[in-house]
């Protein structure tokens, strides 16, 4: 774990980082200065392009980790690489011509609710585009353990850039629909320079030549391609089905909520660049012992740094939104609800990098249509019911369904086990510290209050994790720290 925890570490720094620059744009700038139509124009584009990111990347992101490790030599390795890069193009070109040919009736289903949405619509494409490519170079460092440029791209740069566009329409300098074309660009510039990135680690050898194990390389593929389309949708669906019930200044509230929420995965996020790697070589190497150990560590490892940051988070939510307009106050029962499911998708630990990387693969066919299948149907029940908070419920009950049928998939035919005693007790130290400091109001201005109440938090949290020994990776993280400050 020495090198998943020193990489994880940095590109958990990174991502937190990120959402740091993330938050303040989304919780304090882009209400007040976007504006709820176009905030919510915004997200509604690139949340399109990143359910359709992976067709056009057919998959080549995780196909690159798992078979890369499998070329024997250089030329192989070349022959692969250049393979990775070329070949979905094959199927993004087509895909562009049909969706040219029927534009049409594609903008008619999209704007019958959103009229504003026609103009922008053939951004979501371009965008779509620079995501997958900006994918494919990040993995392609990643195979050479070079994850670290790539996170900060993708965490920090495509936020920072955003913050300062966000600041140049405060000032004037641009307009509410220049913005949204400029977002576009900042997704076209991240692409070069992880391309660039990639390259210095890895100088390219193209070649025009087709891998020797080209057949399973397809077929392994075109199961990822479902996989990773529907991880995108499960992350962004719902705000693509709020456009088709309700006015688009909704996907703003709800954006805002979830993005809160979506905080609690970061330690998730940041483990999984690293994780991957190694769990492909580890399944490539039939080492079954160590899986199960490193399933475990990445399971409890995760449910303490996830926990801690959701409890931070859920303890000192009224106070947040006491700060945000008043329109937006109906987001906190969504911050709890889409929280709940990133918590517990995040206990699984490196629960998807083992299904991807074994021979099972297949069976993302049939999860991932039965995760499709219950998220259209919930949140075609639930947003007309109850609208926004409707379409958390949905999510929640689509990830947990969706949770439990991966995870008893990997226990009973990979005997696989994720869970200890540790996992019980991280429960419970979770949930007595929440009602303990839930309903403790601080009589100050919140940004006060929620700084005091995150102190008392974390200063309990970790005294309680560490005198318990629930994880010895994280208590000898703390041991080596206590020794340098005594130093």
């Amino acid at each position: 774990m020495g090198i998943v925890l020193n990489q994880s570490l940095k590109n958990t720094i990174i991502t937190y980082i990120g959402f740091a620059i993330g938050g303040i744009s989304t919780i304090f700038l882009f209400p007040s200065i976007l504006g709820k139509t176009y905030y919510g124009l915004s997200n509604y584009i690139l949340s399109c392009a990143n359910v359709i990111m992976p067709l056009f990347a057919i998959g080549m992101q995780n196909t690159l980790v798992k078979f890369y490790s499998q070329c024997k030599t250089e030329k192989e390795q070349n022959q692969f690489l250049s393979f990775s890069v070329l070949f979905p193009l094959v199927l993004t070109i087509p895909l562009l011509l049909l969706g040219l040919f029927f534009y049409d009736e594609i903008s008619l289903f999209v704007t019958k609710k959103n009229p504003i949405v026609k103009e922008f619509i053939y951004l979501i494409p371009f965008i779509g585009l620079c995501m997958a490519y900006f994918e494919i170079f990040y993995a392609w460092a990643r195979v050479h353990m070079h994850s670290v440029f790539g996170n900060f791209i993708k965490e920090v740069g495509l936020r920072l850039f955003s913050l300062v566009a966000l600041v140049g329409m405060y000032l004037g300098w641009i307009t509410a629909i220049e913005f949204i074309y400029l977002t576009a660009g900042i997704y076209f510039v991240a692409l070069l320079i992880t391309m660039l990135y990639a390259f210095r680690v890895k100088k390219p050898d193209f070649q025009l030549s087709i891998p020797h194990n080209v057949k399973g390389i397809l077929e392994y593929t075109f199961y990822i391609i479902l996989s990773g389309s529907v991880a995108n949708l499960l992350l962004d669906g719902d705000k693509i089905m709020l456009n088709q019930y309700m006015d688009i200044g909704n996907i703003a509230f709800y954006s805002v909520a979830t993005y809160i929420a979506l905080v609690i995965s970061v330690p998730s996020r940041a483990m999984h660049q690293i994780v991957y790697p190694i769990t492909a070589k580890l399944m490539h190497e039939n080492k079954h012992d160590e899986l199960n150990d490193l399933y475990k560590k990445t399971s409890v490892n995760l449910q303490i740094v996830g926990g801690f940051v959701m409890l931070c988070i859920f303890v000192n939510i009224d106070q947040l939104y006491e700060m945000l307009p008043k329109d937006y106050a109906g987001g906190i029962w969504i911050v709890f609800i889409i929280g709940l499911s990133k918590y517990f998708d995040l206990i699984l630990g490196n629960n998807n990098a083992i299904i991807f990387n074994s021979k099972y693969y297949r069976m993302v066919l049939f999860l991932g249509l039965m995760l499709v299948f219950f998220t259209i149907v919930l949140n075609m029940i639930f947003i007309p019911l109850y609208g926004i908070t409707g379409s958390a419920i949905a999510t929640l009950l689509s990830i947990t369904i969706y949770s439990v049928a991966k995870l008893m998939f990997v226990v009973k035919r990979m005997h696989l086990y994720p869970f200890t005693i540790q996992t019980i007790y991280s429960i419970l130290i979770t949930a007595i510290l929440f009602l303990l400091f839930y309903f403790w109001k601080f009589p100050f201005h919140p940004i006060i209050g929620i700084v005091l109440k995150s102190i008392l938090v974390t200063i309990l949290y970790v005294y309680i994790n560490y005198r318990f020994s629930i994880s010895k990776e994280i208590n000898q993280v703390l041991n080596s720290l206590i020794k340098k400050l005594k130093f």
